[in-house]
């Protein structure tokens, strides 16, 4: 196939908003190589609002608006495709896309899936490698004669993330002049192992009140969770839970000065965004942060002492402390 020339390329990952942000540089290089490429995405819902703020993707589709096999049948032919690239193979779309007969189709091949329904197949494990899952994703244009995987420190300028909604005037009000703006994303969804309610409690009143304004987010049904086990009534913490859209998070994280979280959605927009991120980790494979760090230009992580068997990461809150008040405030 003579990728010189217009190419229709869709990107499929229909799994969690991390994962989406992490498949994101995919379009970026692409586009990079082969700039007369025209780049669809495959997402979700909930996903939809991050994948539109990538300049690099030119179309997007929630898979989650065909819901018979008759109607995503029909999608992927009049997508009208030359390649399809599973960053995760979800099996109904695998097999719409071979049953839409989409020439190029590229997946590992190590699902039985795939190894029947995809004829671009790559027998590499995501578990055992050593890569980024950033680099795993970009690992898979191989097949596109993109053989160079752009290295942790040049994937930034892939996201594309330039396309930002404006952040609402209620939300403006919120960001504090004079102080650093800092979220705190303590839950993750499972996604995680988490740091500990606890920890955050303590962290949130070591800080001192008069140097960083605290954002408590989250969703609805976290908030929930939470419950009485956050210092909600201190005067420099807004409880933010359930009480934005991801449109909304989205255009307030690339406006805060810092987040901290675990291994979750929000850490991952935030570096992407450029904000400042740091993200709590494990050192257990294949969750640690050399597969699951958060990639951007102002990110950095901590990585606990202990395995996550004991409940939750082992880390100081001195340590995030420190980091938190070494950041500089945006203009």
């Amino acid at each position: 196939m003579d990728l010189s020339k217009s190419k229709r390329i869709i990107i499929s990952r229909t799994d969690s908003i991390g994962d989406v942000v992490l498949s994101l540089p995919l379009a970026g290089w692409i586009k990079k190589k082969y700039p007369n490429s025209t780049v669809i995405f495959i997402g979700r819902n909930y996903t939809i609002p991050v994948i539109q703020c990538s300049i690099f993707v030119d179309e997007v589709v929630s898979w989650d608006d065909f819901s018979s096999k008759q109607e995503q049948n029909k999608c992927l032919k009049e997508i009208n495709a030359d390649i399809i690239i599973f960053s995760f193979p979800e099996k109904e779309v695998v097999r719409a896309a071979f049953e839409a007969k989409i020439p190029w189709r590229i997946a590992t091949g190590r699902r039985k899936h795939t190894a029947l329904a995809c004829n671009k197949r790559l027998w590499w494990s995501r578990k055992k490698s050593n890569l980024h899952e950033s680099q795993l994703n970009l690992k898979m244009l191989k097949s596109l004669d993109l053989q160079r995987i752009p290295t942790l420190e040049d994937i930034p300028n892939y996201y594309g993330f330039s396309k930002i909604p404006s952040l609402p005037l209620l939300l403006k009000k919120l960001l504090a002049k004079d102080k650093i703006n800092l979220v705190l994303h303590p839950k993750s969804k499972g996604s995680a192992v988490e740091w500990g309610l606890e920890n955050f409690d303590q962290l949130i009143r070591t800080i001192p009140q008069n140097k960083v304004q605290i954002f408590i987010t989250g969703t609805a049904a976290e908030r929930e969770l939470i419950q009485n086990k956050l210092p909600w009534n201190q005067k420099n913490v807004v409880d933010l839970t359930g009480k934005m859209t991801l449109e909304e998070l989205v255009s307030f994280l690339n406006a805060v000065d810092v987040i901290v979280a675990g291994s979750t959605g929000p850490i991952h927009i935030a570096a992407a965004l450029g904000t400042r991120s740091i993200g709590l980790y494990s050192p257990q494979r294949p969750i640690h942060p050399g597969r699951w760090k958060p990639i951007g230009k102002k990110a950095s992580f901590i990585v606990a002492d202990n395995h996550p068997s004991v409940g939750h990461l082992d880390i100081e809150v001195s340590k995030v402390l420190k980091s938190i008040l070494t950041t500089q405030k945006k203009d």
